[in-house]
């Protein structure tokens, strides 16, 4: 089940941010083949992806390569250290650590995605809105967006997760409608640019109504930036979720690399020596951010070439 949901997930992600901006589906297909032309002309880019697919084929087939339930418990084998039957160890309840560690990533993936459409939508209809019309609209807009560029987006997350409930569907919500700000500010400083060009122009001299200029002309041309942009948000939103989960805000019943980093730590494991409680965790959700982070930069470089110049490749 876990698989069949995280493959819908990742299917219906760009098709949902196409059909929520009002784009044509033709739009939608041909931005990703460009974006995934963009991946294969960048080295960061291809190793990213490559340890991406890596996790998402673990979530996959989790339910196949572990004889365990992530739920199962056994009282005899309590904190066991790694071995042939439990590979990564037991936790404080006996729990297979290697079983929980490869359901996680289900979990970790689903956040980033939706927490990350959240984002999308959210920072392109707030950057195409300000940059487009600017005047008051540009100021109310900026000054909510640097507030939260400037407050610690933790802290937020921690206040309003906690008044909201640990539901999985209100973690998503308050990860992807406090990271929005970024991604307006990137956004708008295109359109500050786009909405000058002649065809624009021309198209607001025909009659064209503002809606179909914003969605149908410029967003087109700030796609490719929002999609390596995006890249990062999911990095992000993964860590995020794992953070908030460690502090005590979420779910600690949803099987999450936070809930066993949470339960690792209550436990003692991380003064009493048992190292094999924490570390694969810590590593495997380290590995995923990274995943997204080289995507998302190698996708930069190739949109961005004045970044190649100051970043090794």
């Amino acid at each position: 089940m876990a698989g069949r949901g995280l493959s819908r997930a990742v299917g219906g992600l760009a098709r949902a941010i196409g059909v929520s901006l009002g784009l044509r589906t033709g739009v939608v297909v041909g931005g990703f083949k460009n974006a995934l032309n963009a991946v294969v002309g960048s080295r960061k880019s291809r190793v990213g992806l490559a340890v991406i697919l890596a996790y998402v084929a673990l979530a996959i087939l989790a339910p196949f390569i572990s004889p365990y339930s992530p739920y199962e418990t056994d009282i005899n084998s309590i904190l066991q250290p790694p071995s042939p039957q439990h590979l990564f160890g037991t936790d404080d309840a006996g729990r297979d650590l290697f079983t929980e560690n490869m359901y996680a990533i289900s979990t970790s993936l689903i956040v980033g995605l939706f927490a990350t459409l959240v984002t999308i939508l959210v920072g392109t209809v707030v950057g195409l809105v300000s940059g487009y019309y600017g005047g008051v609209v540009d100021e109310v807009l900026m000054r909510i967006t640097d507030f939260l560029l400037i407050v610690p987006p933790v802290m937020l997350m921690i206040v309003i997760g906690s008044l909201l409930g640990s539901s999985l569907l209100n973690i998503i919500l308050v990860i992807g409608l406090l990271n929005w700000s970024p991604i307006a500010r990137v956004i708008r400083s295109m359109v500050l640019t786009v909405k000058e060009w002649p065809f624009v122009e021309a198209s607001r001299s025909m009659g064209a109504v503002d809606r179909l200029i914003m969605f149908k002309h410029i967003f087109p041309i700030v796609a490719p930036v929002v999609f390596a942009n995006s890249m990062l948000s999911v990095a992000n939103a993964i860590f995020s979720h794992a953070a908030l989960v460690f502090l005590g805000v979420g779910n600690i019943n949803d099987i999450s690399w936070g809930t066993i980093l949470h339960f690792a730590y209550t436990s003692g494991s991380f003064t009493a020596g048992y190292w094999w409680y924490f570390t694969p965790p810590g590593l495997m959700l380290l590995g995923l951010v990274l995943g997204f982070m080289l995507l998302g930069v190698g996708l930069e470089e190739v949109y961005n070439p004045k970044l190649r110049s100051s970043i090794s490749v």
